[in-house]
């Protein structure tokens, strides 16, 4: 099937190509700026493996969170869960199972650090751009960013009044979207800009159970910018976005155990006594930044605000007996979560076209999290005792951290430069834990437990150092060594809990990376390729034992990855152009003693309900968990022009990636998704100053039905053991009108 899309989608596009040529005209590449090191500079000119989505092309495909967005990187992906989405660059990420977990991907939304997943709820409206940066941040953007960061810059007033309104019906999804902003100034030195977006849609899973389709999905979001600029020496810009969404049902299917994965578009779910199931949240989230001239130099001043408040309530789709109604759920569980944080960042940079060119700074910031869960069980299964019974946790945690940091660049001769990074952190937190039996049967009152921990003075150095080299005005190449840190931590909704086992290591990461970067062919030929090798100490790990039914949370000795990733960019003619990009990783533990039993190993080697067993078992060599070998974007543009200056823009992209386990014991069978691809395509009809548009989307053209986990549901919580899988996004087609004024 993928080589049958592959061949198709190949000939289609260069059939497109030898058309477009005979008649086009001359095109120009638009140069693509980013600020992944602290001030504005061309993509090619940056020594950083990194991709750069435009804001246009995530509203071409109706982006809404970042399992959309991730199509366009390869060697970046996110996983859903019952808990968090999480993102994973170059095979690392942080567990979603244990939620106060900082992600070893940071989320940075126009210069604010967001750790948590709901920080942000669908940040992907009315953008200028997203910049994915692979591999260790340490030093410039320093905040947990071991194995890379992800940097949304959202779209700023303009010099002139615009606006738009667009509106997309999804037919699958049986639902609307309605995006618009406007934009302009109100006086000669304020501008603003207001961006709204509504999604009222429904799920992809029939719910035979209740009649629904589920994950239902409701958002309101808003975003206010203000921008004050008295003179060219003094700009400030304040912006606020609000979300509130709800999520209605679930999006988790049964797959046999003893078989590959099966996941079925329909569950069988009912409604629990903790309430329905899906996930309620709103959010807030604040940014003044500032910009000084202090003569040739440059003083900006970052100030973040951070709050959500959510509750995520699951269950576990059900088996349908035979001519009977579906059976109860028989374990069900919530969290709810409270989050708030104040972050400050200053820097200074130095004038550029100089010999030496620095950036300093410092940072701050200070959060609250709160965590409730209530896990709840109904067990009723063949020669087990009837019990029914709600487990409690509750998790408070406040931390603090400050860091200094600096990059500079010292141009050696016109050719050579070499920079020079570092960043110190210290990180404080302090937390506590309860755990109880609120009913239920006495064998669980090992549940009420108590821990406090307290982490003081954590200090960590992350430097990195590159050399960076034009072999001519066109083709760059560079190499480079960095590291990254992300803080120590605490278990936050495991049941048992103690003191003893409360606390987690600070996981730490380095990385030997070289590149070129090549533009040819007068800006029509990009291609980029970089090759790297990452290793991690004292990976935080969290994984599920299905045997004692809880998770396992701490540290994994080490791990690796090495790798290759390479793009390319084609502009042949006006109107036509190609992106391809790939990688390929190996991402391994090269030690990792006292981890949880694998599927593939025999309960003579691990004994997942033997303490004993466990700490004696070593996973060396086995690969990490939500990892391919390959992955890879295909993507083609053609714009046909036709009389009366209306055109026709049509895009295709085809995106996949090769095999990899998806459960946390690695089975081969129900844990693992098989290699796919899928084909998005769109084709819009308008004037060519698009003052008006009507298009036609699809997303997962080849329908595709792919997983983002899965885990075992063992008996006796259930009477049948099964595999339950999370079900990503199936084809969906979609219509759409825009207008712009």
């Amino acid at each position: 099937m993928t080589r049958r899309i592959l061949f198709s989608t190949s000939a289609l596009i260069f059939a497109l190509a030898g058309t477009a040529a005979a008649a086009a005209d001359e095109s120009n590449l638009s140069e693509v700026v980013v600020t992944a090191q602290k001030r504005e500079q061309k993509l090619q000119d940056v020594p950083i493996s990194m991709a750069v989505i435009s804001g246009d092309k995530l509203a071409d495909y109706s982006t809404n969170d970042f399992k959309q967005m991730v199509k366009f990187a390869p060697n970046v992906s996110v996983e859903s869960t019952a808990g968090n989405d999480v993102i994973y660059i170059r095979g690392f990420g942080s567990p979603p199972a244990n939620f106060s977990f900082d992600q070893s991907v940071s989320l940075y939304m126009d210069g604010v650090y967001a750790g948590k997943n709901r920080q942000a709820q669908a940040p992907f409206f009315d953008l200028a751009r997203v910049e994915v940066l692979r591999g260790p941040q340490g030093a410039l953007f320093g905040k947990n960013t071991p194995a890379g960061a992800v940097s949304i810059v959202s779209a700023g007033p303009t010099a002139t009044p615009e606006g738009e309104l667009t509106a997309v019906y999804n037919f699958d999804l049986k639902g609307a979207e309605i995006t618009g902003h406007v934009s302009g100034p109100l006086t000669d030195t304020l501008s603003a800009r207001l961006a709204v977006r509504f999604v009222d849609q429904d799920g992809y899973i029939e719910n035979r159970a209740l009649g629904t389709d589920e994950p239902g999905n409701q958002m309101q979001l808003a975003r206010l910018t203000l921008r004050y600029a008295p003179s060219e020496a003094f700009d400030y810009t304040l912006k606020t976005e609000y979300g509130n969404r709800e999520v209605h049902g679930g999006m988790n299917v049964s797959s046999p155990l003893t078989t590959g994965q099966q996941p079925h578009e329909y569950r069988f779910s009912t409604v629990n006594p903790i309430g329905p199931e899906g996930t309620k949240a709103f959010s807030w989230l604040v940014s003044g930044t500032g910009n000084l001239k202090v003569g040739d130099f440059t003083l900006t001043s970052i100030t973040g605000y951070s709050f959500f408040k959510s509750n995520i309530v699951n269950n576990f789709d059900q088996t349908n007996p035979a001519g009977g109604a579906p059976a109860r759920n028989s374990v069900y569980n919530s969290f709810p979560e409270h989050f708030r944080q104040w972050s400050q960042e200053v820097r200074l940079l130095s004038p550029t076209g100089k010999k030496f060119e620095y950036v300093v700074g410092a940072y701050y910031d200070t959060a609250l999290y709160q965590l409730t869960q209530l896990g709840g069980f109904d067990v009723n299964s063949p020669g087990v005792l009837v019990y029914q019974g709600l487990l409690n946790t509750e998790f408070r945690q406040r931390s603090q951290s400050v860091s200094v940091f600096g990059q500079g660049t010292y141009h050696v001769t016109d050719a050579l430069r070499l920079l020079g990074s570092l960043r110190y952190t210290t990180n404080d937190k302090r937390a506590i834990f309860y755990g109880r039996l609120r009913s239920g049967p006495f064998a669980l009152r090992p549940v009420n437990t108590v821990a406090r921990g307290d982490i003081s003075g954590e200090d960590n150095w992350d430097p990195s150092i590159t050399a960076q080299y034009d072999i001519n005005p066109q083709i760059m190449m560079y190499a480079t060594y960095g590291r990254g840190s992300k803080s120590g931590g605490f278990v936050s909704n495991t049941y048992g809990t103690t003191t003893a086992t409360f606390a987690y290591k600070p996981e730490k990461s380095e990385n030997y990376e070289a590149g070129i970067k090549s533009t040819l062919a007068d800006g029509r030929l990009v291609l980029n390729v970089s090759v790297y090798n990452t290793k991690f100490k004292n990976l935080q790990v969290s994984v599920y034992n299905p045997t004692i039914s809880t998770y396992q949370t701490g540290n994994a000795a080490s791990a690796s990855s090495k790798g290759i990733e390479g793009s390319a960019a084609w502009y042949p003619v006006k109107g036509l152009d190609f992106t391809f990009s790939a990688a390929y990783q190996d991402a391994k533990y090269d030690d990792y003693p006292g981890a949880a039993c694998l599927a593939t190993q025999a309960i003579t080697a691990c004994n997942p309900a033997i303490p004993a067993s466990i700490a004696a078992n070593n996973i060396k060599g086995a690969p990490l968990t939500y990892t391919s070998k390959f992955s890879y974007n295909f993507a083609g543009h053609y714009r046909i022009e036709l009389a009366n200056d209306m055109v026709i823009d049509t895009n295709a992209s085809l995106y996949g990636r090769s095999k990899y386990f998806d459960s946390d014991n690695q089975s081969p069978l129900f844990g693992r998704q098989k290699g796919y691809a899928k084909l998005d395509a769109r084709i819009q009809y308008g004037p060519a100053d698009e003052r008006w548009h009507v298009a036609v989307t699809g997303k997962n053209l080849t329908d595709e039905k792919t997983t983002g986990s899965a885990f075992n549901l063992p008996f006796p919580i259930t009477p049948v053991p099964r595999a339950i899988l999370y079900l990503e996004e199936t084809r969906n087609i979609a219509i759409e009108a825009g207008v712009k004024f």
